[in-house]
């Protein structure tokens, strides 16, 4: 069934800011090591919180989504962003990598089953995991669905979303010649990985702002600069584009599609903004209609953030439930 978002005064905020109660490294590899920190109670249902990208990192923000009386949650860096090691790298950095370093951090910190959190590239590899280790997941609660089938990232990277943002699709391409615009992901990548440090960061600039322009129903300026930041553009632009031209790494377009039957039988609450520009209700209208069992709530005056009051209010309205039904 598909819910309306709620509006005006009936919307939930944010959970007041919260130190956590424990951080950490974790080596996964001879190359890597993630962090990952503790928020909340540490008797509390435990969740983990998935970001997006790939490449964004864990954001102080994404702490309050979860009541911090009833949740223990964990939040980590994935490989080669945020505070994880080595920074923007993109050796041993697969989805099938990232999906084992969730396990071995479940492991390490002694967690039976968790409730899995994650929005955009976060509900990509959420339901990776899931499909991987239903056997280790509570629920689900995801946010702009995206599961990089080919006409996903295509709408993205290759014009569909510049009909509605022409202006700042103009300055995506600025760094590409006019002769390799057929296939920007590609020419892209070869700029992202190139040795000159320059042309390597002009690049990730311009596809990182892309983003930021595009996230919110409302522009915001000190996004867009934030994303067009060194360190963070680097980190994401690389890692972004080092999956999409990779598939994400699936043995298939539809993979997480095909595999639904493995996790329909855990509750899931499918959140997503009517006006995503970034990841369109196209692709959670066809995951719900794969996982008819899993709520989806349409936010009518959204675009892509988690930040944006109705997306916010309906997070925080799932994790709310869940808090209830998966209490001890």
């Amino acid at each position: 069934m598909t819910f309306p978002a709620t509006s005006g005064a009936a919307r939930r905020t944010a959970y007041p800011p919260r130190e956590p109660y424990r951080q950490g490294t974790l080596q996964v590899s001879s190359v890597h090591r993630i962090h990952y920190e503790e928020v909340g109670n540490p008797r509390g249902v435990p969740a983990l919180f998935v970001h997006g990208g790939p490449g964004a990192g864990a954001q102080p923000h994404d702490r309050r989504f979860f009541d911090p009386d009833r949740y223990r949650t964990v939040l980590f860096d994935q490989r080669g962003c945020g505070r994880s090691t080595p920074h923007a790298c993109l050796e041993e950095n697969t989805t099938a990598h990232l999906v084992a370093d969730m396990e071995a951090l479940r492991r390490h910190l002694g967690i039976g089953r968790w409730m899995l959190f994650g929005g955009s590239w976060g509900s990509t590899l959420a339901l990776a995991y899931a499909e991987a280790h239903p056997d280790a997941v509570s629920a689900l609660v995801l946010r702009g669905i995206f599961t990089l089938r080919p006409e996903e990232v295509r709408w993205f990277y290759q014009g569909g979303a510049a009909h509605l943002f022409p202006d700042a699709w103009e300055r995506f391409l600025e760094p590409i010649p006019q002769t390799e615009r057929g296939d920007l992901i590609a020419a892209y990548h070869r700029r992202l990985t190139s040795p000159d440090r320059e042309q390597r960061l002009a690049a990730c600039r311009a596809w990182s702002r892309w983003e930021g322009a595009t996230l919110s129903l409302t522009p915001d300026a000190g996004r867009v600069h934030a994303f067009g930041e060194d360190r963070f553009a680097e980190a994401f632009a690389r890692i972004e584009c080092h999956y999409f031209v990779n598939g994400g790494f699936f043995d298939r377009p539809d993979a997480l599609l095909a595999g639904i039957g493995r996790i329909r039988h855990l509750p899931a609450v499918l959140v997503h903004g009517r006006y995503d520009v970034c990841t369109p209700l196209a692709n959670a209208w066809a995951l719900h209609r794969a996982w008819p069992e899993a709520e989806l709530v349409v936010v009518p005056d959204a675009g892509h953030a988690s930040t944006e009051p109705g997306i916010l209010s309906a997070l925080v309205t799932a994790t709310d439930r869940f808090a209830r039904e998966l209490a001890p």
